[in-house]
């Protein structure tokens, strides 16, 4: 049967396996020039959704992003990435892929087409109307995706999706689409491609942009980050020298004395600094 979906639509390339390598590069790295204005062309629709979610976080709600395949490991990455970045807890936002964990590193086959399994891993973390779930779709045609997001609006959850089709399944059900139109892959069918690096950028401002709303970020500086590794120690001391004035001993003296906790050494030496 044939499909007319953006994103099963045929490659502009053909020959691919007669391309030398140079050709190969140049030319995937043309199409992926083309994401990033297609995302901007869906601003609009971003904007609309983060308002939901910063106001869905304020009011002590989650996050959940859920998908299947490359879809749902994007979503799980940006997750898995918060707490560290933005000293949030892990429950905080979460991750869910068809097939469970094993579905990180391998393909399950059929996990994608169950209709029911979606919803039933939301309930596994007690979902409710406080919540807000986007589903994470290339194709917005996966059942296990759809399914959940039309349970989510059954239970009065807000929901929102990522999908980089027109006129989609998850976009007609999801209350806050986001269609990011990147076209055909360099491979066709390969969503792992543009499509992917579509949603991923979505998903960095989804994250990045609630954070900043919620007060993760103090100027331009990840406050809040965990500092976990001496990488990390080393930035967080360069961070309170800067905005205390403080030299390299003292600041890690204060860094010390706080747990290595940037937001609370801050706290202190302000609270100091006013008597």
């Amino acid at each position: 049967m044939e499909d007319h979906s953006l994103t099963e639509g045929d490659s502009g390339y053909e020959a691919l396996e007669h391309m030398e390598i140079t050709e190969l590069i140049t030319s995937i790295n043309q199409e992926d020039q083309t994401v990033a204005s297609s995302v901007a062309r869906s601003l609009p629709q971003i904007e609309a959704l983060l308002l939901q979610v910063v106001d869905k976080l304020k009011k002590g709600g989650r996050l959940f992003y859920i998908g299947a395949g490359t879809s749902g490991r994007l979503g799980i990455v940006d997750a898995s990435e918060c707490p560290p970045t933005f000293g949030v807890p892990p429950g905080m936002v979460i991750g869910i892929i068809a097939g469970g964990d094993a579905a990180i590193r391998q393909s399950i086959e059929g996990a994608e087409d169950d209709t029911k399994q979606g919803i039933k891993d939301l309930e596994q973390y007690n979902i409710n109307e406080k919540d807000i779930v986007i589903g994470i779709t290339a194709s917005g045609r996966t059942p296990y995706v759809v399914h959940a997001l039309q349970a989510c609006n059954e239970r009065n959850i807000r929901t929102g999706c990522i999908v980089c089709n027109e006129h989609s399944a998850a976009a007609a059900v999801a209350a806050y689409p986001i269609e990011v139109l990147v076209g055909p892959e360099f491979v066709t069918g390969s969503t792992r491609m543009k499509a992917g690096t579509a949603q991923k950028l979505v998903l960095n401002m989804i994250s990045t942009a609630t954070m900043i709303q919620l007060g993760r970020v103090e100027g331009n500086k990840m406050i809040h980050m965990k500092l976990s590794n001496n990488k990390l120690i080393a930035r967080g001391k360069r961070i309170v020298m800067e905005k205390t004035g403080l030299n390299e001993a003292q600041s890690e003296a204060l860094l010390t004395k706080n747990n290595f906790n940037i937001a609370e050494a801050l706290v202190e030496f302000r609270r100091n600094e006013n008597g």
